[in-house]
């Protein structure tokens, strides 16, 4: 069965939420974009009518927002609205290193990844997908999902239901915008194959098909955790590389 999406919410104003959300309404005029935070300052940047003061800065970003905001894409901090009229609904916080409790500097602060999930219980009317955007420790989208069924036993709004995906970021600061606009390769991870193929339809409008990507839900989860691994161990190998260079004379461009 097919799934209509006209109505999409993004959770989460920041690096990755507010350029992603840019280029999809960019290249999906059709649809409908909210990016909400519940920080206003952040909000207030990206409607200033000087694009130069948006509150980050990435080569190409600033066109994208002349041709899109208040077109199809809207920031706002109407967390509610947004919920209530969106089809998909994209959660883009941060995720810090916990700083006290169990796994104090180690493991990541779920917090607000799941005060979204609660607000998505909350507000959210007939069926929606929720997109894990963060990065996130694997099995991540198990709390989503459990904070989501909780809501839907205890809710008297029979009509609601979920199905929970992941679509993680590669993306690179100063070339963030060249990565969405022709990315290596675009990761749908879950269970309900209507749902993936509903978020694929939104990238097949300018991702070649055979770049887009499915898998179970903690195969995606993994890969973007197993990419970041990689890519540390290729600055320490070549850090390592670079100081032997120092040693021996060898010149670090042409080894």
């Amino acid at each position: 069965m097919e799934i209509l999406i006209k109505n999409i919410c993004c959770i989460g104003a920041g690096y990755v939420g507010g350029p992603t959300m840019t280029m999809m309404a960019s290249k999906c005029p059709d649809l409908i974009f909210n990016v909400v935070d519940i920080n206003k300052t952040r909000i207030t940047s990206w409607n200033n009518e000087d694009l130069s003061k948006l509150p980050i800065f990435e080569p190409g970003l600033e066109e994208l927002i002349a041709k899109t905001r208040n077109k199809n894409l809207f920031f706002s901090t109407n967390i509610k609205e947004a919920i209530e009229s969106a089809d998909i609904i994209f959660i883009s916080v941060n995720t810090p290193t916990k700083t006290k409790g169990l796994g104090a500097g180690k493991s990541s602060d779920l917090k607000w990844v799941e005060a979204s999930a609660r607000q998505v219980a909350k507000y959210s009317k007939g069926y929606t997908i929720v997109v894990e955007k963060s990065t996130l420790p694997v099995r991540t989208a198990e709390v989503i999902e459990n904070i989501l069924k909780t809501a839907k036993t205890n809710s008297k709004k029979e009509e609601i239901s979920f199905d929970v995906l992941s679509n993680p970021e590669f993306l690179a600061e100063g070339t963030a915008i060249k990565d969405l606009d022709k990315p290596d390769r675009v990761l749908i991870g879950g269970d309900n194959k209507n749902a993936m193929i509903a978020l694929n339809n939104i990238y097949k409008a300018w991702v070649p098909e055979d770049k887009i990507l499915f898998t179970n839900i903690w195969s995606s989860e993994l890969a973007k955790l197993t990419s970041n691994a990689f890519l540390a161990q290729r600055v320490s190998s070549i850090n390592s590389i670079s100081a032997i260079c120092e040693v021996t004379g060898a010149d670090i461009r042409e080894v």
